[in-house]
C-alpha cells in the first residue's frame, strides 16, 4: 500500500513538473535564445572554468566574472555591433526598385524575343517594392531581440559557470538512462555544440574572405559589407551564400555587362561554393563528423523554432532523435549492429565508457577487413 502511494505521489510530482515546465516555456519563449546562447557558451567555456577553479584555485565568482567578460568582449559585443552595422548600412542605401524592375523587364523582353517563350509576368512582381521596408523592420526587431537576449545570456551563463559541477551532476541525475548512455549523451552534446559553434564561424570567415576577393575584382560596391553578409549567410540551409552573390551577379547582368555578370556567377559557383565543400570536409576531419542530412534539416527546423541559435540547437535536437533511436536498437534489439552515437568521429579521451571484449573484437575485425 505504501509503495502504491509512493508511485502515485511520484506521478503527481512528475505531472506538476511537466505542467509548470510547459507554463514556463510558454511565457519565457522570447528569452529561449538567451538560454540556448548561454548553454552554447557554457559548453565552450566549461573547461576554462574548471581550470581556473580546480588547477589555479581561483575564486568561483572571480573565475566566472572573467569568463563572462571574455564572452562579452569576443562574442556578444562583435555580434551585436555587426547587427547594428548591417541595419544602419541597409537603411542608408536607397534602392530605386521601379528603375531596377524596368531594367529587368527590358532584359527579359530581349531574352523572350530570342527564345519565343514568356519567362516572367511583371504584374505579379508588384510586391517587390514592399520588401525593403518589411526587411528593415525585421532586421530592427531582430537586433533588439539580440541585444535583449545578450543580457539574458550573461545572467544565465554566470550562474551556470558558478555552479557548473552542480549543474552537470543534476542534469545527469534526471536522465532515465544507464550510466554508459548518460556519458554518451553528454559527450555527443558537447561534440555537436562545439562542432557547430566552432565550425560554422570558421566556415563563414573562409567563405567571406574568398567572396571579398571576388567582389573587389568585379567592382561590387561596398565589398566588405557584402563579404560579411556572405559569411553570415553560411548558416542558411540549402541556398547558403547564393542568397548574396546570385542577386549581385544578376544585378551586373541587368546593368548591361552580361559577360562580367556571368563570370561573376561562375566565380560564385566554383570558388565560393567550392570553398564551402572543401572547408566543410577539412573541418569534419577535426571536429565531430555529423551526417549532412542532420545538419541541413536540423538548421531548417532550428531556425524556425529557435531563431539564430537554431543553427546549433536544431541539428542537436535532430541528433538526439537519431541518438535515442540508436540507443534503443543497441540496447533492446538482439543482434543489432547499431552504435549508440550520432557523430562518426568520437574522441576516446573524452568518452570514459567501458568497452566490452566482444565490441573490441568486432572493431578489430572491421579494421582488418578494411586493411585487407
Amino acid at each position: 500500500m505504501i509503495d502504491k502511494n509512493n508511485k502515485q505521489h511520484k506521478y503527481i510530482l512528475i505531472g506538476l513538473l511537466v505542467l509548470l515546465g510547459l507554463i514556463f516555456f510558454k511565457e519565457a519563449r522570447p528569452f529561449l535564445s538567451g538560454l540556448f546562447g548561454a548553454s552554447t557558451l557554457f559548453v565552450m567555456m566549461r573547461n576554462q572554468m574548471a581550470y581556473l577553479t580546480e588547477k589555479k584555485n581561483w575564486n568561483r565568482h572571480l573565475s566566472a566574472t572573467i569568463i563572462l567578460i571574455e564572452s562579452l568582449m569576443f562574442f556578444l559585443i562583435p555580434l551585436t555591433a555587426f547587427a547594428l552595422l548591417v541595419v544602419d548600412t541597409l537603411s542608408g542605401i536607397e534602392f530605386d526598385i521601379q528603375s531596377l524592375l524596368l531594367q529587368l523587364e527590358d532584359f527579359v523582353n530581349v531574352i523572350e524575343e530570342r527564345i519565343g517563350y514568356d519567362l516572367i509576368t511583371f504584374d505579379n512582381l508588384a510586391f517587390i517594392p514592399k520588401i525593403g521596408g518589411s526587411t528593415l523592420q525585421f532586421l530592427a526587431a531582430s537586433t533588439y531581440s539580440l541585444i535583449l537576449n545578450s543580457i539574458v545570456i550573461l545572467f544565465i551563463l554566470y550562474y551556470m559557470l558558478y555552479n557548473y559541477r552542480e549543474f552537470e551532476s543534476g542534469f545527469k541525475e534526471v536522465l532515465p538512462f544507464r550510466e554508459e548512455n548518460k556519458d554518451i549523451l553528454a559527450n555527443e552534446t558537447k561534440e555537436i555544440i562545439r562542432a557547430n559553434a566552432i565550425g560554422i564561424p570558421l566556415l563563414g570567415i573562409i567563405q567571406g574572405i574568398f567572396a571579398l576577393g571576388g567582389y573587389i575584382v568585379f567592382g561590387i560596391q561596398q565589398p566588405i559589407l557584402f563579404a560579411v553578409l556572405t559569411a553570415f549567410s553560411t548558416i542558411l540551409p540549402v541556398v547558403g551564400t547564393m542568397v548574396v552573390w546570385v542577386p549581385l551577379g544578376i544585378g551586373i547582368i541587368i546593368s548591361g555587362d552580361i559577360l562580367a555578370g556571368f563570370l561573376f556567377l561562375l566565380y560564385g559557383l566554383i570558388v565560393i561554393g567550392g570553398v564551402d565543400n572543401i572547408a566543410r570536409l577539412l573541418l569534419q576531419k577535426q571536429l565531430a563528423d555529423i551526417h549532412p542530412l542532420i545538419t541541413i534539416f536540423g538548421v531548417i527546423i532550428g531556425l524556425q523554432m529557435f531563431g539564430f541559435w537554431g543553427v546549433i540547437f536544431g541539428p542537436l535536437l535532430l541528433s538526439y532523435l537519431v541518438l535515442l533511436f540508436n540507443m534503443y536498437r543497441h540496447d533492446y534489439i538482439p543482434g543489432s549492429k547499431a552504435k549508440p552515437r550520432v557523430t562518426t568521429k568520437m574522441k576516446s579521451r573524452s568518452l570514459p565508457i567501458h568497452i566490452s571484449d566482444s565490441e573490441t573484437k568486432e572493431e578489430k575485425e572491421e579494421e582488418e577487413e578494411k586493411e585487407g
